[in-house]
């Protein structure tokens, strides 16, 4: 048996591979000139039933640099509508879906490389993943778990040592591979594709595959198709949800980067909001702002509703309507929720909770408060009496003064609805929903400058500390 502990795993057959070559191709990995792990995601190793004192860095490096196992990797087909065009070019053209392993939690995960080499359908690109491109992925899936939103997570990182070209960074540009681990790399384009190719057997096919491991709990009921589309509605409208309270602006909401699980993947070139600003954009060529922070909802219940025609083909419409009128409430339902809890409050217990949210979101609105700093000040400066005294709310904050005095009433009116005895639950709370390090864009470029300049990775390894959990 080989020791490494990666190539001994329980990988079960990928569901497209039991399904048939009509979904992937058999690709090959890339070679790579050297091998140097930068990143390796501990966390998960638990997870998988491995215990990381006993994974060795060479571990990581033989299993998802060389990629020394025995089984095939697959490149996954589907298509998808870019900015409101339809795509009919797309795949996986810089990974390959890697291996299938049942967790501890008896979830089955996805790894799925990035940067691995071409493939079919790399057309003119060279298959390979950037350093940065690594690097900020790895951030963003650690600070989204964090902040409680379902993501895929980065398992492990390594640099390559080839030289790539790009019109988006400084170049030439160091390489990596990256893996990713996440509950499917199955898209919403993957049916589209079928959809294009006019192929329903290979849409029924799918979606009963996709019902059965991903959607058990439907597998035996009589309307399975109807109930697994409503679930993956507000499993959607949840994680928009989820992504609006953290502040956090998706690159590229293609159909092709939205997961048939309900989970984040894929983010492009991302960012979190400085300030609540509905028209902030991150994608630099996303010129007439469709995936501006404040379009999120519409656009992933647009995809949603592009879903349809594929899956039309094999369900009734009806059912498929049905379903997606649950997200406007679920998404607001859900929004609240996370907003009142970041504020410190279980729930919207009172009329004047509802209302604290309204004035928070016009004070966040109406003003240069920095989103994330307004949170986290208020974890920082809570105490027992802003109870006795509405003035007290906030005295201490970088911005007191643009607290106006009718924002203090109102929370100092919700503290009071609630028994003394809760003041601790209270600052638990808001110490747990808002992290005192917001990944901004300035804090990205301030760790990669030291990898840039003189391959100091340590203040890269520093914020990862501070955006995990501590648990």
């Amino acid at each position: 048996m080989n020791p490494n502990p990666f190539l001994n795993l329980e990988y079960e057959p990928e569901v497209e591979h039991n399904l048939g070559a009509d979904y992937y191709d058999v690709v090959p990995a890339a070679e790579f000139p050297i091998h140097i792990l930068r990143f390796r995601n501990d966390r998960l190793l638990p997870i998988l039933k491995l215990n990381p004192e006993q994974v060795s860095d060479q571990d990581f490096i033989e299993a998802f640099g060389k990629f020394q196992i025995q089984q095939p990797f697959l490149a996954l087909r589907y298509h998808g509508y870019q900015f409101g065009q339809y795509n009919p070019y797309l795949g996986d053209g810089r990974g390959f879906l890697y291996g299938q392993v049942r967790g501890n939690d008896n979830i089955l995960y996805d790894f799925g490389t990035k940067g691995s080499g071409r493939t079919p359908y790399s057309r003119t690109a060279d298959g390979r993943l950037t350093l940065k491109g690594g690097v900020r992925e790895i951030l963003a899936a650690e600070a989204l778990h964090q902040l409680g939103v379902r993501t895929s997570r980065c398992l492990s990182m390594i640099e390559t040592g080839e030289s790539l070209w790009r019109g988006d960074e400084p170049s030439p540009t160091r390489s990596s591979v990256m893996v990713r681990f996440s509950r499917s790399h199955i898209r919403f384009g993957t049916f589209e594709r079928l959809h294009y190719l006019q192929r329903p057997d290979l849409i029924q096919k799918l979606l009963d595959r996709v019902i059965a491991v991903y959607y058990p709990h439907l597998a035996r009921t009589a309307e399975k198709y109807a109930l697994f589309y409503a679930e993956l509605v507000t499993r959607v409208a949840e994680l928009v949800a989820q992504w609006m309270a953290a502040g956090f602006c998706h690159g590229v909401l293609n159909t092709d980067n939205m997961s048939i699980t309900g989970e984040s993947f894929d983010y492009g070139p991302y960012a979190f909001i400085p300030t609540y600003n509905p028209q902030f954009t991150a994608a630099y060529f996303d010129y007439g702002g469709r995936y501006s922070y404040g379009n999120q909802p519409f656009i992933c219940k647009l995809n949603l509703e592009m879903l349809q025609l594929p899956l039309a083909m094999v369900m009734s419409t009806a059912d498929l309507e049905a379903g997606l009128a649950q997200f406007d409430d679920c998404y607001n339902a859900t929004y609240e929720k996370l907003m009142i809890q970041k504020l410190g409050f279980p729930d919207i217990f009172v009329p004047q909770a509802a209302e604290l949210l309204t004035e928070t979101i016009n004070l966040l609105r109406n003003s240069d408060l920095g989103y994330h700093n307004f949170f986290a000040e208020l974890a920082q400066w809570f105490n027992d009496g802003w109870r006795d005294h509405h003035d007290l709310i906030l005295e201490n904050a970088s911005f007191t003064q643009e607290i106006g005095d009718n924002w203090k009433k109102l929370y100092h009116i919700c503290l009071n609805k609630l028994a003394s005895s809760t003041m601790a639950e209270i600052r638990d709370r808001l110490s747990f929903n808002n992290p005192k390090t917001a990944l901004l864009r300035p804090v990205i470029e301030s760790i990669w400058q030291p990898i840039v300049e003189t391959n100091n990775w340590q203040p890269f390894y520093d914020l990862i500390k501070k955006i995990q959990p501590k648990n």
